[in-house]
């Protein structure tokens, strides 16, 4: 297989690009900047995605899964939170996987082929409190990939999308906001997670290798995503519980 994975230097993106190179895949691993990075590749940087095209023909003539993983952290209660905030997140983890799919769909639609991954999380399904722009740029995700699979279903091309809960990363190195509070909260979930990227990875490969259009890849996410959809006054009481929770932890009345 041959695969482009942005976001490639560290966390899930680099755990999927080893898993795939063990496995005997080419991989064109991407990122900002990384010791193990083949192309730097800004996301945000139409010229930056020209130039992965370019190396993509030169390097294979084609292309058969583009991962859109690269992203950051953000969020914050909805009073707290700025709108350049909401401007960058939805800029990096929204367009950024437009601008991949944009460059990409057009060879997909002539090799008749191609599998456009985009890496999204639960909160793209599950909306806690306090982390509004977060959620809605990664259902966003959801939605692009669910219209992206339909649009291109006739060409043979096929979409899904990637919905992990917490695991250990260092995504929150990325993490950007005024509200210090729900830092905090994001940062405990993330460093108490039992699960790694490996273990991510592991199971969104067995995920897209099974083509399957949505990846619900951990039993926490997965618990998460059933509840709301089979038991939603339960659903309901615990985000609410979460929301009072957030409140106590800022000392808001």
């Amino acid at each position: 297989m041959r695969i482009l994975v942005t976001g490639a230097a560290s966390g899930l993106g680099a755990a999927l690009t080893r898993a795939w190179r063990l496995r005997g895949d080419d991989v064109l691993a991407t990122d900002l900047a990384g010791q193990d990075v083949d192309l730097t590749l800004d996301i945000t940087n139409d010229d930056d995605w020209a130039t992965a095209f370019e190396e993509v023909q030169t390097r294979w003539g084609g292309l058969d899964i583009l991962v859109n993983n690269a992203g950051v952290a953000g969020g914050g209660r909805l009073d707290v939170a700025t709108l350049d905030e909401w401007r960058w997140i939805t800029e990096i983890n929204l367009f950024g996987a437009v601008r991949g799919t944009r460059t990409f769909v057009p060879l997909f639609k002539r090799q008749r082929s191609g599998h456009i991954v985009n890496v999204a999380s639960l909160a793209g399904l599950v909306h806690p409190a306090g982390m509004a722009s977060y959620n809605a740029v990664k259902a966003a995700v959801v939605a692009l990939t669910e219209t992206t699979g339909h649009e291109l279903a006739a060409y043979g091309v096929r979409a899904s999308v990637v919905c992990p809960s917490y695991f250990r990363t260092n995504l929150m190195d990325s993490l950007q906001g005024a509200d210090t509070v729900l830092a905090g909260v994001m940062a405990h979930l993330v460093e108490s997670s039992p699960l790694s990227a490996h273990d991510i990875a592991a199971s969104v490969i067995a995920g897209i290798d099974a083509g399957h259009e949505l990846i619900v890849p951990d039993v926490a996410a997965q618990s998460a995503w059933k509840m709301k959809q089979t038991d939603r006054m339960n659903y309901e009481l615990m985000m609410r519980a979460q929301a009072d929770k957030l409140h106590r932890l800022a000392g808001e009345p």
